[in-house]
């Protein structure tokens, strides 16, 4: 078995390999890094929908490992472009200041499914967000965004003045200038370390979507919901690859990897499994003796409305001064999720 690119030697065993078999059989593996916990719908479905996918447009040629813990939330863009395992998964928020533009993805005020916005999303960065070239050094594979996010608490909270003083786990980004707004104490510790921030009083609760409640286990540590409708952010998402380990696959498997799996078709497979976990998490909360849902009145929802415009308005600003089309992003993903 050949190794087919350089990879570090600290992960030398995480490379591609390829095999002198006949075409029927697995010829190259992929290594995937990940970093959420193995129960969560990243890990449990994403990936490996990924992999049935790069294994049903291959023929089986193609196929991949999945591996956890080889680096922490930060690191996983770095670890791909030196070569140390060959696909990941980055939320943009965890890496101030490398990226801007998928900040457009993550305003508040759109309506409509995960699967929706992923499928923008791709479809805006194809046409406007790429041009800022934030991931140069890796090949992405997919972008996509989870549903709305909502405030998750230890105690439970029933107006949107309510969040004003509260220590509030934030992601970053948008998240974070949200949290801000809305006049709570923004806390930032990697989705891994929510459970555990939680459980130790060090938060008063959260802001990540409903999807989380599971994911995370924030019924147990956060049983209050409070939502808004459309939500209060959503996060950035980026599947990548090596760009050493995409060139030395045959053009042929090159071609319908692009063609048939990567960029808007793995990216709404994405989105349609952070729309399942929302429901499932819903029904975990529902089911909870102790949890409870409370969604803001319209008083509130006009009052967030307001705070959000002031986000927007900033964000496409901060956009715009990289030279990208913000405005244009920004009314493109709106019409692509009203239309979808």
């Amino acid at each position: 078995m050949t190794k087919l690119n350089t990879l570090s030697t600290l992960l030398a065993g995480a490379a591609l390999a390829v095999t002198g078999t006949a075409a029927s059989a697995q010829d190259y593996t992929l290594t995937i890094s990940s970093w959420a916990p193995p129960t969560h719908n990243i890990n449990a479905k994403m990936w490996p929908k990924f992999i049935e996918m790069v294994e049903e447009a291959t023929d089986g040629r193609v196929t991949a490992e999945l591996k956890l813990g080889l680096a922490p939330p930060p690191a996983q863009m770095d670890m791909i472009m030196d070569g140390a395992a060959d696909a990941s998964i980055i939320f943009h928020g965890y890496q101030a200041g490398r990226f801007v533009t998928t900040k457009m993805i993550e305003l508040p005020g759109y309506e409509g499914s995960a699967e929706a916005a992923s499928v923008a999303y791709w479809r805006a960065y194809d046409e406007y967000l790429s041009e800022a070239d934030e991931h140069r050094g890796v090949k992405v594979i997919a972008m996509h965004t989870h549903g709305p996010a909502q405030v998750h608490v230890a105690e439970k909270i029933e107006s949107l003045d309510e969040i004003a003083g509260l220590k509030l786990r934030v992601p970053g980004g948008v998240g974070s200038a949200v949290g801000d707004a809305l006049g709570a104490t923004g806390i930032q510790v990697p989705a891994p370390k929510v459970y555990e921030t939680l459980a130790s009083n060090a938060a008063d609760g959260v802001v990540m979507p409903v999807d989380s409640r599971k994911g995370f286990n924030l019924i147990e540590v956060a049983p209050h919901l409070y939502e808004m409708p459309g939500g209060f952010y959503r996060g950035s998402f980026a599947f990548i690859m090596n760009e050493d380990t995409f060139a030395s696959l045959p053009e042929d498997i090159q071609q319908v990897l692009d063609e048939e799996v990567f960029g808007e078709p793995l990216s709404r497979e994405i989105g349609k499994i952070w729309d399942g976990g929302d429901i499932e998490s819903l029904e975990a909360t529902e089911a909870a003796a102790d949890n409870t849902i409370t969604e803001a009145s319209e008083a509130d929802q006009a009052k967030f409305k307001e705070i959000a415009s002031g986000v927007i308005d900033a964000v496409i600003e901060e956009v715009s001064a990289t030279g990208v089309d913000a405005g244009a992003a920004h009314e493109m993903i709106m019409n692509e999720m009203a239309n979808y």
